[in-house]
């Protein structure tokens, strides 16, 4: 049984859910936490030498100081920089969700610190047979929801946190990230904005590295005490 652990997801793709979740799976890893990153399924994927190589999973791999073997952190590598699910289908992939499944829980103790990251957003295609939703909900984890800090977010965040209660989840947090894609306008507040929600929110920049006293790291090594 998993007693701890996140499983990272989006308002949409290409919003930083790896760049959040390797900065969270080495911290954690500093701090003693046994932590077994997982992204189970890669879709577009680099050919080098004939391998297909995930870069998220290459991601994962360094921010744990290789403790975790490739094979085991990203083991359904797809060449179609598209969906995994209609990968999958192109290049006749047996991609389940109970190989999903399967994959994020192999080799993973029942101490360690379970980090499973999905593809695109919360409802996006995942398995052959199922969505981040549905790996989510068999997976039981606290969710961690990954937005980019930018106008119309909001819209976004709601819509995520009702499906995610949809499936009964607990939310652990909003993670506001912000991107290189141009001024935001002025006067948006998006932190001061989504307070109100039921779920801490916080703020992180891709690029800029977390610090043990981050609010996000403080938070999650408080819940993970012990």
């Amino acid at each position: 049984m998993i007693r701890r652990g996140l499983f990272v997801t989006g308002t949409d793709t290409g919003v930083g859910k790896t760049w959040v979740g390797t900065q969270i799976a080495s911290l954690l890893r500093r701090e003693g936490v046994a932590v077994a990153p997982r992204k189970p399924v890669e879709s577009g994927c680099e050919r080098r030498g004939g391998e297909l190589i995930p870069a998220d999973g290459e991601a994962y791999h360094r921010a744990v100081n290789a403790s975790q073997p490739m094979a085991q952190i990203t083991p359904y590598r797809l060449h179609h920089a598209i969906s995994p699910q209609r990968a999958a289908r192109l290049e006749q992939a047996d991609t389940t969700l109970e190989h999903l499944l399967a994959a994020a829980l192999a080799g993973v103790g029942e101490d360690a610190f379970l980090l499973v990251e999905g593809a695109g957003g919360f409802y996006s295609p995942l398995a052959l047979d199922g969505s981040n939703a549905d790996l989510a909900e068999r997976l039981g984890l606290p969710v961690l929801l990954v937005a980019p800090d930018r106008l119309g977010v909001i819209n976004h965040v709601h819509l995520s946190l009702e499906a995610i209660r949809h499936r009964r989840l607990p939310v652990f947090a909003v993670v506001l990230n912000g991107l290189d894609d141009g001024v935001p306008p002025q006067g948006m507040d998006n932190l001061e904005d989504l307070r109100g929600l039921p779920c801490p929110v916080f703020q992180t920049q891709c690029g800029v590295a977390l610090t043990l006293g981050d609010p996000l790291v403080r938070a999650l090594l408080a819940a993970n005490a012990g």
